[in-house]
């Protein structure tokens, strides 16, 4: 699956949300490709590549993103706890 492509393609919460869902879709489909197989590994890595994700931009030669909702993202991992 390319999700380069899918992500570069994001541009609503719709898109997100759907993204998402492909997201848990390649996880139950191909398992053995992920590294990160509980939730605690996976936010651990989130953790560990949003630190080291300046780099990431300045490795693909884009410019490092000035505007990151950074809240939205800490609502959303909090409320995933619990929401239905």
């Amino acid at each position: 699956m390319n999700f380069e492509k899918i992500i570069e393609n994001i541009k609503s919460k719709d898109d997100f949300t759907a993204f998402v869902g492909i997201l848990m879709q390649d996880f139950q489909n191909n398992v053995g490709e992920w590294e990160n197989r509980t939730v605690d590994t996976y936010l651990e890595a989130i953790q560990r590549y949003t630190e080291d994700l300046d780099g990431y931009f300045r490795n693909q030669n884009v410019p490092v993103p000035e505007n990151v909702p950074w809240k939205v993202f800490a609502v959303i991992l909090v409320a995933a706890k619990m929401y239905e």
